[in-house]
């Protein structure tokens, strides 16, 4: 049903980098999301005034909650396609991020007092009524959630949001706490056994489960998280394309929401070339950028000596500072001739890591060039990424 209103309603459909596109997306699944929930929740609660089931009426306020929620959703995505502003210039595409973290919140409120009421009804059991149209109700509800969750994932994953990802788990969740609601009505069909109130803590645990998932996932942008390897490989694919640029570092990923990025880093090019050609090749591989991921890139040209004797002893000390931790890399290498002694100047980056400490690396990177050659001092920076390097997490 989605592909079709797609098509339908969104023009240019498959251009998900264009913000109006995804913003369509968003306000479509927000609105088939809320004629969904409301539905699901006048049955469930039909089911479960004729049953006379906690879990079922619990269930049915908890889509009430998701009508709700992609209210939210729909909102957040037309609040954050406004166009940037004086006051907000690299515009509002993380209100798309707050948006999920709202639905996260109401995920987790529904979750606290369905718990209460489900802990009421195993103090105070009541017999609960078979039926066959409450178990229709519920077969249906829990096929509909299945595929409101297939939906938002797949529109999640193709406009790379976290609203959608987090409406997509709450969909799974409702899924399961659903069946779970029909299988205590089975249950007190054939036993004597009276489950209802522990399916609903049941089914309460894993809302609340569902919430905290998602709001980590939406929290994680806003705190400013590393980019994911993927995108950090393209971007370094596409600089180093362009030649004479023969190295990248000191890459920041700043996100301002979905389609709103802004990137800056360092790119290493021979000292001995043209200043002015090399100007002309950042700037094509800035514009590249721009165009290839649709985002503002910022590149600062740093100017290192290339020949054979400072490649060899650039990757003699690269390989120097490996034994002290085999993550470490080095940049900005030059090398300084002195009348005493010869400085190598150069930068360390180190993973983010508890057990290792700045200064100690330091010394240890100083101690193994001078022991390289008694005529090397290294005079090194020890700085961490802002990208995730291997081994980290």
């Amino acid at each position: 049903m989605i592909s079709l209103l797609a098509k339908w309603f969104i023009k240019d459909r498959d251009n998900v980098t264009d913000p109006n596109v995804r913003r369509a997306y968003g306000q479509l699944c927000g609105l088939v999301g809320i004629g969904l929930n409301i539905l699901l929740f006048a049955g469930k609660f039909f089911a479960g005034i004729i049953s006379g089931s906690i879990a079922i009426t619990a269930d049915a306020f908890n889509n009430l909650s998701d009508a709700g929620s992609s209210v939210v959703t729909l909102l957040g995505f037309r609040l954050a396609g406004r166009k940037p502003d004086p006051e907000h210039p690299f515009g509002h595409g993380r209100i798309e991020y707050i948006s999920g973290l709202v639905v996260a919140g109401l995920i987790l409120l529904m979750g606290v007092e369905l718990g209460k009421s489900s802990c009421d009804k195993i103090l105070h059991p009541e017999a609960v009524d078979f039926s066959v149209l409450a178990i229709v109700i519920l077969l249906v509800s829990v096929a509909v959630k299945l595929y409101m969750s297939i939906y938002n994932a797949r529109i999640g994953k193709k406009i790379h949001s976290a609203a959608m990802n987090a409406t997509a788990a709450d969909s799974r969740s409702d899924a399961i706490s659903t069946s779970a609601v029909l299988l205590a009505m089975l249950v007190a069909k054939f036993t004597s056994l009276m489950i209802d109130g522990y399916v609903g803590l049941i089914v309460a645990v894993l809302i609340l489960i569902s919430g905290i998932k998602a709001a980590k996932e939406t929290i994680e942008p806003l705190l400013g998280q590393a980019p994911e390897k993927e995108f950090v490989d393209e971007i370094e694919k596409i600089v180093m394309a362009h030649q004479p640029i023969c190295g990248i570092h000191d890459m920041v990923v700043h996100d301002y929401g979905p389609g709103r990025v802004m990137i800056s880093l360092h790119a290493e090019v021979p000292a001995d070339r043209d200043i002015l050609a090399l100007h002309d090749v950042i700037d094509n591989a800035e514009a590249a950028l721009r165009r290839e991921l649709q985002c503002e890139a910022v590149i600062h040209m740093d100017p290192i000596v290339v020949n054979d004797e400072m490649d060899a002893l650039r990757g003699q000390v690269s390989e120097l500072v490996k034994t002290v931790d085999s993550r470490i890399t080095i940049h900005d290498f030059r090398m300084v001739p002195g009348n005493t002694h010869t400085n190598l100047i150069f930068d360390a980056v180190v993973p983010h890591d508890k057990s290792i400490v700045k200064s100690e690396v330091e010394r240890q990177i100083k101690e193994l060039v001078r022991r390289m050659d008694g005529n090397y001092f290294a005079v090194v920076l020890v700085e961490n990424s802002y990208v995730k390097m291997p081994g980290e997490e």
